[in-house]
């Protein structure tokens, strides 16, 4: 199910308002296919807020002062506010980078997912895997992609077979996420698939959502109530 565009701006103007708003730990395990883990969310750490389920209370439009209300208003339209909205300025900018790398780099949103993903796989974050996978395995949702992709990325799998940017989005976020470096082949590729432009592109998206997925463990983010995790341990 596509998220509203509204609550897209709350959260780094895109990132699903259920980021900040309205999680709690997962209650129900769950055992994934291809693991022999079983994936059970502790209960929600002393910290923890728990109407935003994460480590601060929602920012309060009353104390903010005239200019960053204004900011406040324009981009959360009435919407519980993200922790990015104690900085109003930040959170404006980077919702137009957002906006920018959700839909304006040509990308499309199924290879923008498997950016989402193979991100969220090198940076091991639970919550944005468990939204983002739910997302990529619903039929009915622009960013669905085959299974086979999912899983690929999920368990670490070999790109072969896959489609030349298919193949490309994942091999260039493992090389830059996760083994620190792109090789100059890896990077030769994106330029001849996706011109200077689109590889700029692609590092500035494996970027913001390794950023997110940054914020989402600093403020210890909690998956919604009753969410079984869906991301296994390496």
């Amino acid at each position: 199910m596509e998220t509203p565009k509204g609550l897209e701006v709350v959260f780094l103007a895109g990132v699903l308002a259920m980021l900040w708003a309205g999680a709690s730990p997962a209650q129900n395990p769950g055992t994934n296919a291809g693991s022999a883990v079983t994936l059970v969310a502790a209960s929600r750490p002393q910290d923890v807020d728990p109407e935003t389920r994460n480590r601060l209370p929602a920012p309060r439009r009353e104390d903010l002062n005239d200019e960053d209300r204004k900011i406040f208003d324009a981009l959360t339209h009435g919407q519980q506010a993200s922790v990015r909205f104690y900085s109003p300025r930040l959170a404006q900018s980077l919702n137009e980078a957002q906006n920018y790398l959700k839909s304006e780099t040509g990308f499309g949103d199924q290879l923008t997912e498997i950016a989402v993903l193979v991100t969220t796989r090198e940076m091991e974050n639970q919550f944005l895997w468990t939204i983002w996978e739910k997302h990529a395995r619903d039929p009915k949702d622009s960013r669905h992609i085959d299974p086979q992709i999912i899983d690929i990325i999920k368990y670490d799998k070999p790109v072969a077979g896959l489609g030349e940017k298919e193949a490309l989005f994942i091999t260039f976020g493992r090389e830059l996420l996760g083994q620190k470096k792109v090789s100059p082949e890896t990077f030769a590729q994106a330029v001849r698939l996706l011109g200077r432009r689109g590889a700029v592109d692609l590092v500035e998206l494996l970027s913001l959502w390794s950023a997110t997925a940054l914020e989402l463990t600093a403020f210890d983010q909690q998956l919604p109530e009753g969410q079984t995790p869906l991301l296994p341990p390496r």
